[in-house]
């Protein structure tokens, strides 16, 4: 059966033989739940890939029809992905497939949803991934960064945003010039948080100067609606008129971070964990870390906590010959 090639949240996607074969509401259901139903676009992108890894092993395991699967179909393809993927990535992929074929019910393409009975594997988290840096190695890291630099500026303000503010990095991308405001004496952000939301922060005085020389810089002042960290035009220091994008942002910090000479190996994240750790290291609290980083829970926040860390390696330290 001939698929169709579909446009998705700007992307072309192939139609899915099975969704091709349940009629035209079914792909008009398909579509509508990655462009109407998702608003995020890294969630978006995140559950299409999931979604497409499903359909296609449906496809290579003979079930061409929606009316085909059950829940020991989902079961299968759940233990078999386990076999490669982490835990988070399964649980991700389960949840994208649930998702979908709720929206396929509630649009009447399906009787039932085969995957809403299916458990994903046990993921119990205590302790964050994401590799941090040192107050050291952050000062390191912010020396390194040339000031006479356009690009230089931008870039030293970014990290400052994500480091000072526990931002992360979609939020402090999606933000405008006029983001950046004085109320009252002090200076604050306002960040593009997920669903919509707007968190707002007062500026860290480095941080203020680090903005201020950069928009100074930029000579941006004045498009209050124009994205605040702005792309270059290609390797040059000039900067365009658009945002800058997630990809160019992980390549700048990996750049940035060589030159600096930090083997760490670091990501955008790492600076919204390096601050958190900092800020409790310093005897902040953890509540307000959790408000200060937008979290839901005190839980997610203590995955940030790496305090745990340098204790250890202090420890290990005394096993002296």
């Amino acid at each position: 059966m001939e698929t169709a090639l579909v446009v998705v949240g700007g992307t072309d996607t192939v139609l899915p033989v099975s969704i091709a074969a349940a009629g035209d509401q079914a792909a008009r259901r398909f579509i509508e739940f990655f462009t109407a139903n998702i608003r995020n676009p890294n969630t978006r992108t995140a559950y299409l890939r999931a979604v497409s890894d499903f359909f296609g092993w449906t496809e290579t395991v003979g079930l061409h029809q929606l009316e085909m699967l059950e829940p020991v179909h989902v079961a299968a393809y759940v233990e078999q992905l386990g076999t490669t993927h982490s835990a988070t990535s399964v649980k991700q992929h389960l949840a994208a497939v649930r998702m979908l074929f709720d929206w396929l019910v509630v649009g009447q393409v399906v009787r039932s949803n085969p995957a809403s009975v299916v458990r994903g594997p046990k993921h119990v988290v205590k302790r964050g991934k994401t590799p941090i840096l040192s107050p050291e190695e952050a000062r390191q890291l912010f020396d390194s960064i040339p000031a006479d630099t356009l690009v230089g500026l931008r870039d030293r303000a970014l990290i400052g945003v994500l480091i000072y503010s526990f931002a992360r990095v979609s939020a402090a991308l999606g933000m405008r010039v006029e983001d950046y405001f004085p109320q009252g004496k002090r200076w604050w952000l306002r960040l593009h948080e997920k669903g919509g939301k707007h968190h707002e922060m007062p500026v860290h005085h480095t941080l203020e100067e680090y903005l201020d020389r950069y928009i100074a810089a930029a000579g941006i002042g004045e498009d209050k609606k124009g994205p605040l960290f702005r792309s270059a035009y290609l390797k040059t220091s000039w900067l365009t008129t658009k945002a800058l994008s997630r990809d160019n942002a992980f390549r700048m910090v990996q750049r940035r971070a060589r030159k600096a000479g930090i083997r760490t190996k670091i990501g955008c994240h790492t600076f919204r964990a390096t601050g958190i750790t900092i800020y409790l290291t310093n005897g902040g609290d953890l509540e307000k870390a959790q408000q200060m980083a937008a979290h839901e829970s005190p839980r997610t926040t203590k995955l940030y906590d790496r305090r745990s860390d340098v204790v250890s390696l202090d420890e290990v330290e005394k096993v002296v010959f």
